[in-house]
């Protein structure tokens, strides 16, 4: 017994170091912080279904402390608040052999909430937006990119022209902050699943695993999160209802983000004997960039949600 919890204390040391400094490389390292900060979580996942969940929650803590004196104190708890409870969500899910496609909502889920009371703790403590500090630097950003384009010898009808251009696009992210936002829960999430399944099996441990990508079935729900979403950007753009027409269009984005990747997924059942899966990727990439063929696809993978195409195929065979 007490081997074990020697063992125990040891890994958490080593693992709470390793979160350290994966912190200091985020926040001091330009590009590799970027990886390093959304790699942050893999430590504690791995720890907690190791040795349980009151030692990654040690682990955490003590992470958290040395952080607060090496980086900056409202960083740290920021890292803290954003990145650990979906990493203890993981963890959870993985110690108790949830199905890989519960686990993922369980810890995406986590994760968003996760974010949002990060922000507002910084907004409560600093009273500062931060989505308004976010386009705050997009603003600057533009006007550093137009001033370089002046300087370039850019005629004024050019520049007004890209600067209008800019403002389309600063005004289309404001409204979509809060998809950003679930953008980087999934990524976020996405990332640590796959690495830490990778990492707990070499270490021995059975992971439940995803469907193979043919067989990727999204939830009904978002079909009818669509058309919703078509009927409140109507009302919100002739009514001119601004926070309805915000909800609508993120939520439009995403239903329709999801039929284009269940779409890809009826591409790759169709193909998977046909071309070789390198080929299919790069098929795939193709589709993704091209904004009709990627709408095409997109509406394909919705109507699937409900007719489900591969299963009556199936049955035709």
């Amino acid at each position: 017994m007490a081997d074990v919890k020697i063992k125990s204390m040891t890994e958490s040391g080593l693992l709470a170091a390793i979160t350290v400094i994966t912190a200091l490389i985020g926040v001091y390292v330009p590009v590799l912080g970027t990886i390093a900060i959304l790699l942050w979580p893999l430590p504690i996942l791995v720890l907690e279904v190791r040795h349980g969940i009151k030692w990654a929650l040690l682990s955490i803590l003590a992470a958290g402390i040395i952080m607060s004196i090496l980086i900056e104190p409202m960083a740290a708890v920021r890292m803290v608040i954003g990145f650990a409870p979906p990493a203890i969500a993981l963890g959870y899910g993985f110690r108790n052999g949830l199905p890989a496609a519960r686990n993922l909502m369980l810890s995406l889920v986590t994760a968003i909430f996760s974010m949002l009371l990060a922000m507002a703790m910084l907004f409560y403590i600093t009273d500062i937006n931060p989505f308004d500090m976010q386009l705050d630097m997009l603003e600057e950003t533009i006007a550093a990119t137009l001033s370089a384009y002046e300087a370039m010898g850019m005629s004024q009808e050019q520049i007004a022209e890209t600067k209008q251009q800019f403002d389309t696009v600063f005004k289309l992210v404001s409204l979509l902050m809060p998809l950003v936002i679930i953008c980087s829960g999934i990524v976020t999430t996405w990332i640590n699943f796959v690495i830490g399944t990778k990492v707990l099996r070499r270490l021995g441990y059975e992971t439940a695993s995803l469907p193979d990508f043919d067989e990727w079935r999204l939830p009904r729900i978002i079909i009818y999160l669509f058309v919703l979403s078509l009927v409140g950007l109507y009302w919100g753009s002739t009514r001119q209802i601004a926070p309805l027409y915000q909800a609508a269009l993120n939520v439009n984005i995403l239903a329709t983000f999801a039929g284009l990747i269940q779409g890809i997924a009826i591409m790759s059942s169709v193909l998977r004997h046909r071309v070789s899966r390198w080929v299919f990727w790069l098929i795939a990439a193709f589709v993704f960039l091209h904004g009709f063929m990627a709408q095409i696809v997109a509406f394909v993978g919705l109507f699937d949600m409900i007719f489900d195409y591969r299963r009556r195929f199936a049955k035709k065979r």
